[in-house]
């Protein structure tokens, strides 16, 4: 359904004019997504995983439009979104929606609910756009008489569940889901998770689901993609990469989950800072803090290769069976 080729996004940090002029600031950009390439098939979910500022929103934002990407491709059911007319884009894109982080933030305070769900309606008249917003409400576990509700009048699982209704208010194909779950309690996770699993089965969704949460990620994802300082270090089919993973860093970001079942085994969590992305480290972005990092990780930079069994990973070590 969605193809992503060498997408690239840089930010320019250095300052105004004026400031850069009086303090003789080099350039500064900020690498926040550098080079970036994966694929999506109809209706599974893929899972981006990664520290903060690894990159993971930028992606997702780009794909829908909100940035503009510096170079790359992204190819939406054949179509290079990238390349087509701005008006034929936003044809496109009008079939992919995106369900933000914080859904508070994202919902407009002065309106009534039913306004927000009713604003991604394109069709019918008023009495038939109120049927549809009805419809959706219950679709989502809320009841036809929220609409004339305000969101502060909601908890936040309830408020994220507005989100997802009017997210799908255009009957959308592809969702991007950026951290839906981070703000709610564990126990609100869940359900918002179970809701999300069931319209992706009885409305045939993909989703981009972008999450620091390990745990969230197991449960949703079909395959998951590992990022590190804008750059993929590894994808592949979800057992595979939580019960196999190859790259180290991959592997440090699995024995951070607690061990609730006391198995003994050694364990090497995630140690040290992630290094700036605007002066990243030559070679592997990851060799400061690998264990096996050795001269070819501090020169040469890791480019993804695929593996037999469809995965890809960008790692020297791994490449060079120094990673068992």
């Amino acid at each position: 359904m969605i193809r992503v080729e060498n997408l690239k996004r840089h930010f320019d940090v250095t300052g105004g004019w004026l400031a850069r002029v009086l303090d003789r600031r080099p350039p500064q950009v900020v690498r926040a997504v550098d080079g970036v390439s994966f694929a999506l098939e109809r209706g599974e979910t893929l899972s981006l995983v990664g520290e903060s500022g690894s990159g993971k929103s930028t992606i997702g934002r780009m794909i829908v439009g909100l940035e503009w990407p510096d170079a790359g491709r992204i190819v939406f059911d054949g179509q290079d979104l990238t390349r087509l007319a701005p008006a034929a884009a936003r044809r496109q894109r009008r079939r992919m929606q995106m369900i933000f982080q914080d859904p508070f933030a994202s919902l407009n305070p002065r309106w009534r609910v039913k306004s927000l769900v009713a604003e991604g309606l394109r069709e019918g008249d008023r009495a038939g756009r109120g049927v549809q917003v009805s419809r959706l409400l219950r679709q989502v576990g809320l009841n036809e008489k929220d609409g004339d509700k305000y969101p502060h009048e909601f908890s936040g699982g309830q408020r994220q569940r507005i989100c997802i209704a009017r997210a799908l208010a255009s009957r959308p194909e592809f969702l991007v889901c950026d951290e839906p779950t981070s703000a709610l309690d564990v126990s609100v996770q869940a359900q918002i998770l179970n809701l999300m699993r069931d319209l992706q089965q009885q409305l045939g969704l993909t989703y981009l689901f972008i999450s620091h949460n390990l745990a969230v990620v197991y449960h949703v994802s079909t395959r998951v993609g590992v990022l590190y300082l804008g750059r993929l270090c590894e994808i592949g089919a979800r057992d595979r990469i939580f019960s196999r993973p190859l790259h180290p860093y991959t592997r440090m970001l699995l024995d951070s989950i607690p061990d609730v079942t006391l198995s003994g085994r050694p364990r090497t969590p995630v140690q040290g800072e992630v290094p700036s992305p605007i002066n990243p480290p030559p070679g592997c972005a990851f060799h400061p803090r690998c264990p096996l990092a050795n001269a070819r990780c501090r020169a040469e930079r890791p480019e993804l290769r695929r593996l037999p069994d469809g995965s890809a990973v960008a790692c020297h070590a791994v490449e060079e069976g120094r990673s068992a």
